[in-house]
């Protein structure tokens, strides 16, 4: 056993789950799903001595329609495409921890920026886009969540510099026609889907494009096997 002192302090702990959690947030397939998020997080939370601010945030995500008994998985299910929704179930995870001081994003947009932003995204996003028509237009995001191969689906989020302002998250998609079993997929670049941010109920948060809307899964589609994100993994929700 080592002696106490060879031991990581507190605040070591703490930066070093910071930064597996900043990991697993933009890869989170390779690290277990959206379950390996909720183990990070509570470890967090205990090592800050806050370990019921879990139940509360559940809470909070419940009354919003987010969590359901499969996790925040569940809440997508009606809304997105297919089976694979690492990228966006992470985009909610990042919401919680970048209101908790955790979140490390690769850039942040300055407030004239996130204005403009917040201002007029939701009409941008009246006509279909893909993901170079997104960063053309409102620059790299501040995560990305998912791979940089443009074959696989993947979301982009973007925040300002208060914690407490809502991130605004673009969902891309690839993939293929329905019923088509094919590689690769029909396009070269992911399609924008939609555009979320806002705290209100959670279906009400998103604007679809039209590409979108078009594919918002049937009653039984969110049951069948995708590949439509980037090393995607199964998952479930941890009470």
């Amino acid at each position: 056993m080592a002696p106490p002192d060879a031991l990581a302090s507190p605040d070591e702990i703490r930066a070093h789950l910071v930064d597996e959690l900043n990991l697993a947030l933009r890869r989170m397939g390779m690290f277990g799903g959206q379950v390996a998020l909720q183990i990070m997080i509570r470890h967090l939370l205990f090592v800050e001595r806050e370990p019921d601010e879990w139940v509360r945030q559940q809470q909070v995500w419940a009354d919003r329609g987010v969590w359901t008994p499969t996790g925040v998985t569940g809440a997508f299910r009606d809304l997105v495409p297919e089976r694979a929704y690492d990228c966006g179930v992470a985009s909610v995870y990042a919401e919680f921890a970048h209101r908790r001081g955790w979140l490390e994003p690769d850039r942040v947009l300055a407030a004239d920026e996130y204005t403009a932003l917040t201002g007029r995204v939701r009409e941008w996003a009246g006509k279909d886009r893909n993901w170079p028509d997104v960063v053309a237009e409102f620059g790299e995001p501040g995560v990305l969540f998912g791979g940089t191969n443009p074959l696989y689906g993947k979301t982009l989020g973007y925040l300002g510099e208060e914690p407490g302002q809502p991130m605004v998250f673009f969902h891309l998609w690839n993939g293929s026609a329905p019923g088509a079993d094919s590689w690769p997929p029909d396009h070269e670049q992911p399609l924008l889907l939609a555009v979320r941010y806002g705290d209100g109920p959670f279906g009400e948060t998103f604007t679809f494009t039209p590409e979108g809307e078009r594919r918002k899964p049937s009653g039984d589609e969110g049951d069948e096997g995708s590949a439509g994100d980037e090393g995607s993994a199964g998952d479930a929700g941890v009470g």
